[in-house]
């Protein structure tokens, strides 16, 4: 497999998204102290795995994250998206898998929160781990549940700020546009009274049409269809969508934001199936919210909605980057039934 420092991602083909300005790494991790970790499962009869994204270095537990929630087409699987919306706040960090190992992955969350926990001499009753899925059966013998906690905690433990994208981790048997989709990742930065905040996305890829894909515009979908690769004909499957920023955003705020994931979504083809699970989740490492009573009142700086659309700009923006780097990152994948999915091989042979 290449080295992540060598994979050609979509801007080494010349094709950039948007106007604004990337981080460093260009990826969800360039808002400070986002790290993301991968566990990688491939076998004869399994290619899936595990992904986490790290929110903070601290326990999130104790200094919960302004967070959001939002679901365009609900065929999914989510845990912990229901006490986020109600209290605005993430608490622990945000694992993605495939569809049947869900509840194995939450009860691992558990298990590492309450490790966390009683590190720092705090007593855990209850927790709200956020565990989201793609259904991966068409490369990955899912009935199996090959995902396990020692995957999660390995995952945890490699995270980093230059991680690995396309099949990798919760990645490594999903499809996109009946390609090989899997993680990718995009960031964009926008300045505000002379400082310079960032807005990241994380893609787990597994939407889409062949017919319907498209590139700036470009219909390529309708090219691969010409070629002998094996088209996707029905818009099913689904896209789990991860908005980090550190801008000083409410949770209602934050809300608004992430539904833009939405723009760079449909700008790549996608239809929202009804099939798709299309589900998008926020937060925001500008502020911890307070976990006791005293004080009573929290000071907290928040964004002034009159300038809050170029921060809708850079989450569309980062949003179709990210699903374009989860595809053109993938390595090929053949799964246990004989299926291959790639879309690197044909963009390698227009080049």
């Amino acid at each position: 497999m290449e080295n992540k420092r060598e994979k050609k991602r979509i801007r080494d083909y010349g094709i950039a998204i948007g106007s604004l300005p990337t981080g460093k790494w260009n990826k969800i991790s360039d808002v400070p102290g986002v790290t993301v970790g991968h566990c990688t499962i491939e076998s004869e009869t399994h290619q899936t795995g595990v992904t986490v994204v790290m929110p903070e270095k601290k326990n999130p537990y104790l200094y919960k994250l302004p967070a959001a929630s939002f679901v365009l087409n609900g065929f999914g699987k989510t845990q912990g998206l229901v006490q986020i919306d109600e209290l605005g706040s993430l608490e622990t960090p945000i694992a993605l898998t495939n569809t049947l190992n869900v509840g194995l992955v939450h009860d691992a969350m558990v298990e590492y929160m309450l490790g966390e926990c009683k590190r720092d001499g705090v007593p855990l009753y209850s927790i709200n781990p956020v565990v989201c899925e793609c259904n991966d059966s068409s490369l990955n013998k899912i009935e199996e549940r090959a995902v396990r906690k020692e995957h999660v905690f390995r995952a945890i433990e490699e995270a980093c700020e230059d991680f690995e994208e396309g099949s990798v981790g919760a990645g490594r048997g999903t499809s996109c546009y009946g390609l090989k989709g899997g993680i990718g990742s995009s960031s964009r930065q926008v300045e505000l009274d002379g400082k310079t905040y960032t807005v990241g996305v994380l893609v787990q890829s597994n939407h889409g049409k062949t017919a319907n894909m498209m590139i700036q515009g470009r219909m390529l979908g309708k090219e691969i269809l010409e070629s002998p690769i094996e088209p996707s004909v029905t818009d099913r499957g689904s896209i789990i969508m991860i908005i980090a920023t550190d801008l000083p955003v409410s949770d209602r705020q934050l809300r608004r934001m992430i539904k833009r994931a939405s723009v760079g979504l449909i700008r790549t083809g996608s239809f929202l199936g009804h099939g798709s699970g299309d589900i998008m989740v926020g937060f925001s490492t500008a502020y911890t919210l307070a976990t006791k009573a005293d004080p009573a009142v929290q000071p907290i700086s928040i964004l002034n909605e009159n300038v809050i659309e170029i921060c809708f700009d850079a989450v569309a923006q980062a949003t179709e980057e990210a699903i374009l780097n989860s595809m053109i990152c993938a390595d090929p994948v053949k799964g246990y039934r004989g299926e291959k999915r790639s879309l690197s091989e044909w963009m390698k042979q227009q080049s």
